[in-house]
């Protein structure tokens, strides 16, 4: 599995730079054993495939300074090949199907402003706009908003 992660997450790095915190250089200076942890340890991670390829990712992730009851959902990146294909929402359907099970009622993202494609496929899941927003902190041009998806609580 973390050689299928590396892998997705290295293409994703090249492919879509701006849209991650983390930079391909910096990535790409892990060793197998930092992959191995990374993986290992959290957060929790998905992989879409087409055959035998990994052509996407998303994870889940839970801050420090964060409310127990909520989660972000980070990483989600689908290569272009397979955009369109119903990976993004199964990969985010995954996500949420965890969150939902370990009891958040809420799932949080950031999506770089400049990549409406994202934001309309979050509108389309159900996320909404919250107002804040930050900016990468290697770049201070690319400005994030945060969107939310509240959870409803059991019946």
């Amino acid at each position: 599995m973390w050689r299928a992660y590396r892998d997705v997450r290295l293409a994703a790095l090249i492919d879509s730079p701006r849209a991650f915190w983390t930079r391909y250089a910096e990535a790409a200076e892990r060793s197998d054993d930092d992959w191995r942890a990374m993986v290992a340890r959290g957060p929790a991670l998905w992989l879409a495939w087409d055959g035998d390829l990994p052509v996407g990712t998303v994870g889940l992730w839970h801050a420090d300074d964060q409310p127990a009851d909520e989660v972000y959902l980070v990483g989600m990146w689908v290569a272009s090949t397979a955009r369109g294909s119903g990976a993004a929402r199964e990969l985010v359907d995954a996500a949420v199907a965890e969150a939902r099970s370990e009891g958040r009622r809420r799932v949080a993202l950031d999506v770089a402003r400049e990549n409406p494609r994202a934001r309309r496929f979050y509108l389309r899941c159900g996320f909404v706009p919250t107002g804040r927003t930050g900016a990468m902190p290697w770049d201070p041009t690319c400005v994030e908003e945060r969107m939310v998806l509240d959870l409803p609580g059991p019946g």
